[in-house]
């Protein structure tokens, strides 16, 4: 029998997180720095990438009922949900290149609103001021993002922070990478 100790932590491989890093700076910077031709045709290569994802997901999502039966209602809907939408989105890409933004904009304010309340209560059952800063900021955001979900600059604005976020986070996987190779 091995213990905690002795056993080892199974890492992902240096060279896919080196890749994952390379990829997010390219597609980062021609989102920011490419002309409009290279921005339109990235953009619908990722809406096609989230298009095929969301329907292998959304089989795998299928499958897994059948070797883990808990939570098989919740998987079989995710399952179907994932097979619809990706199954929309490869059907109808310039539509949904058009509402993706929206939407996306969308769930990060119900997502705001959500983890803000989470925090309020958090801060009032123990958890300090911080959470409860936090939980009023992340409530503004949620409002400020879910009444002005419409407007075509906010969703810009997100894919404009997609693009900072991608160019960041890919120089910060890049260097991972190295720090795991050394390791």
């Amino acid at each position: 029998m091995t213990t905690a100790l002795e056993t080892q932590t199974k890492q992902r491989p240096w060279w896919l997180t080196l890749i994952t890093g390379i990829s997010a700076v390219v597609v980062g910077a021609v989102l920011l720095w490419g002309g409009l031709a290279d921005k339109a045709e990235v953009y619908f290569l990722l809406i096609q990438i989230l298009g095929i994802w969301w329907l292998v997901q959304g089989v795998f999502d299928i499958v897994a009922i059948f070797v883990d039966h808990s939570m098989w209602g919740w998987k079989l809907f995710m399952g179907i949900v994932s097979i619809a939408a990706g199954t929309y989105i490869l059907s109808y890409p310039i539509v949904s290149a058009v509402a993706l933004p929206k939407i996306f904009v969308l769930v990060m304010g119900i997502w705001g609103l959500m983890y803000g309340i989470i925090l309020l209560i958090m801060a009032f059952s123990g958890g300090g001021w911080g959470a409860g800063i936090l939980g009023v900021l992340g409530i503004i955001f949620g409002i400020a993002l879910t009444v002005n979900y419409a407007d075509p600059g906010m969703g810009l604005a997100m894919l404009w922070s997609a693009a900072v976020l991608g160019v960041i986070g890919g120089i910060a996987l890049i260097f991972q990478a190295f720090r795991q190779r050394s390791a």
